[in-house]
């Protein structure tokens, strides 16, 4: 759902709303700005509803995680609604942030369920590859979808439309974009979701109630919730293994933000491409990237995190570099050897992908060793918030660095210092925030030896005994959670009405 959802409205809703829904590209782009506004709020709030959803009936009977997704199934046929033309600026913008609002509904308590369903740190590993290949998967699908519908209704004869040309792995497809073709995708989407949640629902599982009944009790008053929400977000920095986990997300991640915003446009008029050029290696790129998640899902397991993302950013960097070096040293045959760095650069932003959500299933453990408590909703809510802020400042700022750099919409040529800063936003943003990422990955030590002994740890915690097993142990725990051990197991003030073991 979220990757294949994503990808189709970032790849397609700003061009179907100014195509066939009369929406300037200031009110296209500002849905988006909303919708994301409003989810930054919303969805921390949904990780905290879900942490304390097993106090109720209702999760202590369809559970605290997965009661989310069964309330999403009847609404997500509301993303068919996005795609109909015609309609005015208030319900395109309804519609947009109603199903930017249900997916995070879905995706924050989904997000905890590997670390629920099993404390295995090799099963972990194997959950998150799952989900990051199924994700790399339905983004493909995303990207063509549209051309393949429209490509069958223009060989029907369902459209009068005049054709246009789209291309996907090196071929050409003579199609018609049409209103019906989005409403079609609309539909078809959405009964993909469903499928996709209803299966996640019928084969998930969370901890027993009785394991959660051992946690303190969440705040009854409105006002206490609101306390308890707001310290417990802040309070989840205070987790030494999860700051440097940001690091190595946001590392990753923004990265790429960058490189997707500058990638056209150098393409385009750094080495005299067409849009069909990038679209065709863009599509390769997604290709090299699922290959990529799957040759890292044993590689995270024989070698710690930190280790595997030094290796795909390394990966990462020495594509981009290449493709500096093609574009300053041969402009002329770039394009021709573009496919070589494009898809080393698929390989490595493969890993990026999939590490921190693979790493991210562990923090609940580390968190838990300090609170004494299971918050895997709120870590969730706080990265999806860090994540969405981080990405939108990212491109606003690849967009001010453009026009700064004289860059003008709308035209065919640009001059030679916008050229220029297109090729240096390409390559020089995405190499300083993977470098940062670098720096903070050789701090990481999370790996499945030390993981083995924090849970050792907190075996030893729930049965009653305050003492490490080991000075080793000892500092290896005090390492992922930078807090003295006799600070532990809720002897600190870290989260709401933090409480030691009894």
């Amino acid at each position: 759902m979220g990757a294949g959802a994503t990808a189709v409205m970032s790849i397609w809703s700003v061009y179907f709303y100014t195509t066939f829904c009369g929406l300037t590209p200031i009110e296209a782009t500002g849905i988006f700005g909303i919708a994301r506004l409003l989810d930054a709020i919303w969805s921390p709030l949904v990780g905290h509803l879900s942490d304390n959803l097993a106090d109720t009936w209702i999760g202590r009977k369809f559970g605290r995680r997965r009661f989310f997704l069964l309330i999403a199934l009847p609404l997500l046929p509301c993303f068919a609604a996005i795609w109909v033309s015609g309609q005015s600026y208030l319900y395109y913008l309804s519609t947009f942030v109603f199903f930017e609002l249900l997916y995070a509904s879905v995706l924050i308590p989904y997000e905890t369920l590997a670390a629920e369903m099993t404390p295995d740190y090799k099963k972990k590993a194997t959950f998150a590859g799952a989900r990051i290949l199924t994700a790399q998967t339905s983004a493909i699908v995303a990207a063509i979808l549209p051309a393949v519908i429209a490509s069958v209704m223009s060989q029907s004869g369902g459209s009068s439309e005049p054709a246009r040309t789209f291309y996907f792995l090196g071929m050409q497809w003579a199609s018609v974009l049409s209103a019906e073709t989005f409403m079609i995708m609309g539909a078809i989407y959405a009964g993909l979701l469903v499928a996709a949640i209803l299966f996640t629902y019928l084969f998930t599982w969370e901890r027993s109630p009785s394991e959660l009944a051992k946690q303190p009790q969440a705040p009854r008053s409105m006002l206490g919730v609101f306390v308890k929400l707001y310290t417990d977000l802040l309070s989840t920095l205070r987790i030494r293994a999860f700051r440097l986990h940001l690091g190595i997300y946001l590392g990753g991640y923004i990265s790429q933000d960058i490189y997707n915003v500058a990638f056209t446009y150098f393409i385009v008029f750094a080495i005299a491409g067409t849009g069909g050029a990038a679209s065709s290696l863009t599509a390769m790129m997604f290709f090299a990237q699922l290959i990529s998640v799957a040759c890292f899902i044993p590689l995270i397991v024989r070698i710690h995190p930190g280790g595997a993302y030094r290796v795909a950013s390394s990966v990462y960097a020495v594509a981009i570099l290449t493709m500096l070096v093609l574009a300053f040293f041969l402009p002329g045959q770039a394009l021709a050897w573009m496919l070589i760095p494009v898809l080393i650069a698929g390989l490595g932003r493969g890993g990026l992908n999939y590490i921190p959500w693979n790493t991210y299933n562990y923090m609940a453990d580390v968190d838990e060793i300090v609170t004494g408590r299971r918050r895997e909703g709120v870590f969730a809510g706080v990265m999806t918030f860090i994540r969405k802020t981080a990405q939108a400042g990212a491109v606003a700022l690849a967009g001010v660095l453009l026009e700064a750099g004289g860059f003008l919409s709308g035209s065919k040529q640009q001059s030679s210092q916008a050229v220029s800063t297109i090729i240096w936003l390409l390559a020089a943003g995405p190499l300083l925030v993977l470098a940062l990422g670098f720096l903070v990955s050789l701090r990481f030590k999370l790996s499945a030896a030390t993981h083995d002994m924090l849970m050792s740890e907190i075996a030893r915690f729930k049965a009653g005994q305050p003492t490490p097993a080991s000075a080793e142990t000892k500092a290896v725990v005090e390492d992922l959670t930078g807090w003295p051990y006799e600070e532990l197991w809720g002897k600190n003030n870290v989260g709401y009405r933090p409480r030691a073991a009894t």
